[in-house]
């Protein structure tokens, strides 16, 4: 015996093919809203997460420009005071430099050699004096440029041929001169070193300057005596 399915089961097959591919479908957009909202989620909490690392940052950009700031005005008054601390030991080691000149002036100073004057020019000293001869005026250049520890530069301007009257008959030639000389500030090592063995040395300077104090009258009959 056949049996007819006379009923409309494509129909049937269609409609349930379609149930099924509108519940897909709607779990599909269900699942899709859900993940898009996870990811949504956690990207908003990532931003929130790096403006706060953001605003941490620039609070403590913030305080440390105001550091830095602090440590530049420290840093200006350190040199400020370290400028003044050279200015202050510049003056303290400077002090004592004429006397250093006058020192040297008298050990270098050859027989024969009258200083008449001299003018310091803040590390340059102009000396005028009369000697014996070319001679003994060459040797006062060497001594000032090779035996000096306080003295440099030696540096000869001008000579020229005078005379000296001894008496109404008896006259000398002799070498007017004038020379530029250089005077080392007390923080030169080698000038400081030097001050130190004048200083252990004792009372050696003050007589130094009285020494060249005997000289300096040239223009004086006795001084011409001695040339």
């Amino acid at each position: 015996m056949i049996l007819i399915n006379l009923l409309p089961h494509r129909e049937a097959a269609r409609k349930r093919r379609r149930e099924v591919f509108y519940a897909t479908l709607g779990v599909a957009a269900l699942a899709g809203v859900l993940i898009s909202g996870a990811v949504y989620t956690w990207y908003l909490a990532q931003i929130e997460s790096q403006q706060t690392k953001n605003n941490f940052l620039k609070t403590e950009i913030t305080r440390l420009e105001g550091q830095i700031k602090e440590i530049a005005t420290l840093q200006a008054e350190i040199a400020a005071l370290r400028a003044r601390q050279n200015a202050v030991e510049d003056l303290q080691g400077n002090r004592n430099l004429p006397v250093y000149l006058l020192s040297e002036l008298v050990k270098q100073l050859p027989d024969g050699v009258y200083i008449n004057s001299m003018k310091q020019d803040n590390q340059t000293v102009l000396i005028i004096g009369v000697a014996q001869s070319n001679e003994r005026v060459s040797e006062l250049l060497r001594n000032l440029a090779n035996n000096s520890p306080w003295l440099t530069k030696p540096e000869l301007v001008e000579i020229t041929a005078g005379s000296v009257t001894l008496s109404q008959r008896d006259q000398r030639r002799v070498a007017n001169f004038s020379m530029r000389v250089g005077l080392k500030r007390a923080s030169d090592p080698k000038a400081a070193s030097s001050a130190a063995s004048s200083s252990v040395a004792g009372p050696a300077l003050p007589a130094a300057s009285s020494a060249v104090a005997k000289p300096a009258p040239v223009a004086s009959a006795s001084a011409a005596a001695k040339i």
